[in-house]
């Protein structure tokens, strides 16, 4: 029982280091897609025919 005590504060912290780390990245425009929008329409998707 004693060792929840342990691995609980130590998951937390790693689990706030990814969360910290997807918004630092997502504010930091590192999903952001600017090179397929323009081309998208010049693939074609044989299900929609």
């Amino acid at each position: 029982m004693e060792v929840i005590f342990i691995i609980l504060p130590i998951t937390l912290g790693i689990a706030a280091l990814f969360v910290g780390a997807f918004v630092w990245a997502t504010r930091r425009g590192q999903y952001d897609d600017t090179a397929t929008p323009p081309v998208r329409i010049l693939f074609r998707d044989d299900d929609d025919a």
